[in-house]
């Protein structure tokens, strides 16, 4: 994989991870940010709903970190493409039922890394 490839991976897993931690740790003041059009009352409920978001965001990361790391160009390349399609998905499933900016966030640069891939 080129030079570019890698880093907007690396840059999609690091924004997961990002996605692990205020969804895990800093959900009641990052996530009320972030989620604006929530009430905000909601935030202390759903705590434990989306700290499993979160780690599902972290698998994510570490998939696509796995990918950098495996020597075996095709080996990587396959795994590579394999979570990239998974964090294109969630970002489409997001952005058709929750919000357009998650799929402008989380969808749109995995959607690019797919297409560098392949040519």
């Amino acid at each position: 994989m080129s030079i570019f490839i890698d880093v907007l991976i690396v840059f999609i897993a690091l924004l997961h991870l990002y996605f692990l931690y205020f969804e895990m740790f800093a959900w009641e003041t990052i996530g009320k940010k972030t989620f604006r059009s929530l009430s905000p009352d909601l935030f202390k409920p759903t705590k434990v709903l989306a700290a499993n978001q979160g780690l599902y965001n972290g698998f994510l990361s570490a998939g696509l970190i796995w990918s950098l790391l495996i020597t075996n160009e095709e080996c990587s390349r396959n795994v590579a493409i394999f979570f990239l399609v998974c964090v294109l998905v969630a970002g489409i499933y997001g952005g058709l039922t929750a919000s357009k900016k998650i799929f402008i966030v989380q969808g749109l640069p995995a959607l690019i890394a797919l297409i560098m891939l392949y040519f």
